[in-house]
C-alpha cells in the first residue's frame, strides 16, 4: 500500500515521461527565471506556465494538498513586505500603516514568487520518483554519497509522517485523544506521540545503517541503476524551451526591466 504522505503521483503523462536530468535542469531554470524578476506581472507568465503544466501532468492533487501552505506564504508575504517595505508614497486609506504602493507591489511579487517556487517543487516531486531524483543528480556530476543524502530527506519524511500517524491511532484505540481537553493537557499528550517516534526514528535509522553497509554503501566502485530512462528527441526540445525562458528572463533581468525599482 503506498504511503499517503507521498507527494509522488503514478501518471503517464508528457512532463513523467521526460528524462530525469531533464526535468532536474528544468526545476534549477525555472528558480532562476523567477529570482531574477520582482515585478509580479513579469513572474506571472512563468507562474501560469507551472499551473499549466500542473494540470497537464495530473499533480494537482498533490498541489491541492499544499493549499494552506500556499495560502499562509502569499498571505503574509503580501502584508509584511507591504507593511515593511519602507520605499515610495504612503497611501492614504491607510495613514496609520507606512503602507506604500511600491510595498504592495513588492509584496504581491514576492509572494508570488514564493508560491511558483512552491509549485515548481510541488510539480517535480509529484512526477518524479526518488530513484530518478538520485540518478538525475548522479549524471550531473553529483558525488553519490551527497545524491543519496539530498534524497533521503524524500523517503524518510513520509515514513515519519506515517509513524507519527500509526502513533496517534493507536493511542486512540487505548483511549487517549490528543484533540480534546485544553491547549496545556493537549501539549502533554504529544509528548506521548513525540517519545515513541523518536525512538522509531533512532531504531529506524540504526537498521539503515547497517542495510547500507550491508549493500557496499562505502564502495569506491562506479555507481549502477536499475532504472534507466532513454534520451528522447521531445526531451532535448523540452530542455531548449526552458533554457530559452530561463535567457530571456536573464536578458530582461540585465536590461533593467522586472525590477520593482525600474517601474514607472
Amino acid at each position: 500500500m503506498p504511503i499517503p504522505f507521498a507527494l509522488y503521483l503514478d501518471r503517464g503523462s508528457f512532463v513523467h515521461r521526460r528524462h530525469p536530468v531533464v526535468k532536474a535542469l528544468a526545476l534549477l531554470l525555472f528558480f532562476v527565471t523567477v529570482f531574477v524578476v520582482d515585478h509580479p506581472l513579469f513572474i506571472l507568465p512563468v507562474s501560469a506556465s507551472i499551473g499549466g503544466l500542473v494540470l497537464l501532468s495530473g499533480a494537482w492533487p498533490t498541489v491541492y494538498r499544499l493549499r494552506f501552505v500556499f495560502l499562509l506564504i502569499f498571505v503574509f508575504t503580501v502584508i509584511t513586505w507591504s507593511i515593511f517595505y519602507g520605499r515610495g508614497s504612503r497611501l492614504t486609506l491607510l495613514p496609520f500603516l507606512p503602507v506604500t504602493e511600491e510595498g504592495i507591489l513588492f509584496g504581491l511579487g514576492m509572494a508570488l514568487k514564493l508560491s511558483t517556487f512552491l509549485a515548481t517543487s510541488a510539480l517535480f516531486l509529484a512526477t518524479t520518483r526518488v530513484e530518478e531524483f538520485a540518478f538525475a543528480l548522479t549524471s550531473l556530476g553529483v558525488p553519490y554519497r551527497l545524491s543519496f543524502t539530498m534524497t533521503l530527506a524524500f523517503r524518510l519524511v513520509p515514513l515519519f509522517l506515517d509513524a507519527v500517524l500509526t502513533v496517534i491511532q493507536a493511542q486512540r484505540c487505548r483511549g487517549l485523544d490528543i484533540h480534546q481537553g485544553p491547549l496545556w493537557q493537549r501539549l502533554r499528550h504529544y509528548v506521548l506521540v513525540i517519545v515513541p517516534v523518536f525512538m522509531g526514528a533512532l531504531r529506524r535509522a540504526d537498521q539503515m545503517a547497517i542495510a547500507l553497509e550491508v549493500r557496499g554503501f562505502n564502495s569506491a566502485r562506479p555507481r549502477t541503476f536499475y532504472q534507466r530512462s532513454p534520451w528522447q528527441a521531445s526531451d532535448t526540445l523540452a530542455l531548449v524551451v526552458v533554457c530559452g525562458v530561463t535567457m530571456s528572463y536573464l536578458g530582461l533581468w540585465w536590461a533593467g526591466y522586472g525590477r520593482i525599482d525600474m517601474v514607472q
